[in-house]
């Protein structure tokens, strides 16, 4: 499935940013102009590649670009999807004497957990996502490695130090999407 939002660089410098279809555009008309530079387009949340067949005309390659798909299968009001679950059997044995059965107990098991998480999650995903996009665009450059080594080691302010004199497009996103990674953890409750 493709992200709703991208950003596209060409070499170093922004080339565009926004809407899937926006940043499409703006990165086959820099192609089709000859860009000499390498072209990057990427999930703007999570750093991912976006990849996309730029042969052809402007219109041909938008009308390869897969629609949302509707409704996933599943019970229409919570969407729920089926997927296989291995448990030992005393797991199951104590599942089966919930209150709603298995999935109500799983549900809710889940959502407990994923609240607990939410701040150590949201740290290793900005961490994730800014050493994707580093490596993507910086994995030559000088500092790499002990911008990664700050990175990972949630040492703000020798990343931010180290990534000083990296190009300014570069520089901005990579502080924008890291922001989140040298966040202070709340003490659990």
């Amino acid at each position: 499935m493709y992200p709703s939002h991208c950003i596209a660089f060409a070499g170093t410098e922004l080339l565009a940013r926004g809407e899937l279809v926006d940043v499409v555009r703006a990165v086959k008309a820099a192609l089709d102009q000859g860009t000499e530079r390498s072209v990057a387009l990427l999930d703007a949340a999570t750093s991912k590649p976006v990849e996309i067949n730029f042969i052809g005309t402007e219109e041909e390659v938008l009308q390869r670009i897969p629609r949302a798909p509707g409704r996933s299968a599943g019970r229409p009001k919570l969407g729920v999807v089926p997927r296989e679950v291995t448990l030992l059997p005393r797991h199951w044995e104590w599942l089966s004497k919930q209150p709603g059965g298995a999935s109500v107990a799983l549900r809710k098991l889940v959502e407990h957990a994923s609240r607990d998480a939410v701040a150590a999650d949201t740290m290793r995903e900005a961490r994730d996502a800014a050493y994707r996009f580093m490596h993507e665009l910086m994995g030559d450059a000088p500092g790499f490695e002990e911008a990664s080594r700050a990175l990972f080691a949630a040492d703000g302010e020798r990343f931010r130090s180290l990534v000083a004199d990296w190009p300014k497009d570069v520089r901005a996103h990579l502080l924008e999407l890291a922001g989140p990674a040298f966040a202070t953890q709340a003490p659990a409750a």
